[in-house]
């Protein structure tokens, strides 16, 4: 089935996600075409007693079109109906049996019965009322000249029929709002995922703002109190370190005016210092507390505020997701300083390496093995997975590499490799 709006010349079912559902109407019309077009001939010629080129040319007009019924039900209709119509009037001209059944014999009813199922799926309302309202025109109009009276069993052809539209349009309908329900569940889903990368976007310049602004802070006050702590400064070099003072000022002002579109009401608690290097033993700890034992390799090497502060996201995203996809799991963290890109000492190198000739870099790693026993269900319902945006986020804000993904074993791993000197964040 497909969207009304859709084009005039697809076929019937064609927007089916299975391909056996999109071949059934084919296959259908064939056999109904097959079946109906010598059973017409026969029963029209032989219990009727209509003439045999007659009986052959409604046949055929009669059968034919379900064919094109796959691709344009409602011009198929109008040759159908009115050979249906024409049929009817024919059979008044040669004397049948009163038991037959009359003006549509049980032939026509199953051809129209499946063209206007067709025509159910495919065309508007409006257009099946219509359809209807003819069919039961026609119906009765051709009631008023029965050969031997009219009854609840010759209004079968308009019964039927309207069955038939009604059961159709029904399944039309049906496969429209689940269609604009998963379309927007895919548009949901893309909102969602553009919301995380923004707001994390926004979490991260709110908290580069606290390290950049310390800097800023540093620098004022060294331009600021340098007359006063060199001494015999030449006036040129003490109003330049009042210049740079006077920019520093201006800068983090600006900054500040624009982080105000960012922070929010809720974001006061930001302003606090945010966490580095330092701090990341003491998330271990709490997560240890939670889902077991964490083994833990520290780093004291001293790091850029960024790096530390990146560092610190992305091992605790890592570690919120074991506890709610693998709690109970044996779990390793590893803070590290290495070497050059490329220098083909570490796995890792080759692993999350972009080519050679960067500087050192801090390797964060965490890895988690399977849950130590099966879970019913996952821990929490509906997660999105949109925690790795932010990783990748900040892995590219300082200019490093992330390589994430399941272990053959069971598990995941999470590798980032920052980079330390100041040309690497260029």
């Amino acid at each position: 089935m497909e969207p009304v709006e859709a084009g005039r010349s697809r076929a019937v079912l064609a927007g089916a996600s299975r391909r056996w559902v999109r071949g059934l109407p084919w296959a259908l019309a064939f056999v109904l075409s097959v079946a109906l077009l010598p059973t017409t001939i026969a029963v029209l010629t032989a219990d009727y007693g209509l003439n045999g080129a007659v009986a052959g040319g409604l046949a055929v007009a009669q059968a034919a079109p379900l064919l094109l019924a796959v691709v344009r039900p409602l011009q198929a209709w109008y040759v159908v109906f009115l050979a249906d119509v024409a049929g009817a009037l024919a059979l008044l001209s040669v004397g049948f049996e009163e038991r037959l059944l009359w003006p549509f014999p049980p032939m026509e009813l199953v051809g129209y019965v499946g063209l206007c199922l067709a025509l159910g799926l495919r065309e508007r309302r409006r257009t099946l009322v219509l359809v209807w309202l003819a069919t039961a025109a026609a119906n009765v109009g051709l009631g008023f000249a029965a050969p031997h009276g009219f009854g609840a069993r010759e209004l079968l052809f308009t019964i039927l029929g309207g069955v038939a539209l009604l059961l159709g349009g029904v399944l039309r309908d049906r496969y429209e709002v689940q269609r604009r329900l998963a379309e927007q569940e895919t548009i949901s889903e893309a909102e969602r995922g553009r919301r995380t990368l923004l707001e994390e976007r926004a979490r991260i310049a709110r908290e580069l703002h606290d390290v950049v602004a310390h800097h800023m802070s540093v620098i004022t006050v060294q331009a600021d109190t340098a007359e006063y702590r060199l001494r015999a400064l030449p006036p040129d070099v003490r109003e330049e370190f009042t210049s740079i003072a006077s920019t520093a000022r201006e800068s983090l002002g600006e900054m500040r005016r624009l982080l105000g579109v960012l922070r929010n009401e809720e974001a006061h608690g930001e302003l606090v210092p945010q966490p580095g290097l330092a701090q990341i033993g003491q998330l271990v700890e709490a997560t240890a507390r939670t889902v077991g034992p964490v083994e833990f390799s520290p780093c004291e090497a001293e790091v850029p505020e960024a790096v530390g502060l990146s560092a610190y996201r992305i091992v605790q995203e890592a570690l919120a997701n074991v506890v709610r996809h693998a709690p109970g799991a044996a779990t390793r963290v590893s803070l590290s300083v290495d070497g050059p890109v490329g220098d083909g000492d570490d796995p890792d190198d080759r692993a999350g390496g972009d080519g050679g000739g960067r500087g050192e870099r801090l390797t964060v790693l965490v890895v988690n093995g399977p849950p130590p026993r099966p879970r019913d269900g996952p821990l929490e319902v509906g997660g999105t997975g949109h925690g790795l945006v932010g990783m990748r986020e900040r892995v590219r804000l300082v200019g490093g590499t992330l390589d994430v993904g399941p272990l053959p074993a069971g598990g995941f791993r999470v590798a980032a490799h920052l980079p330390l000197t100041e040309k690497d964040f260029t």
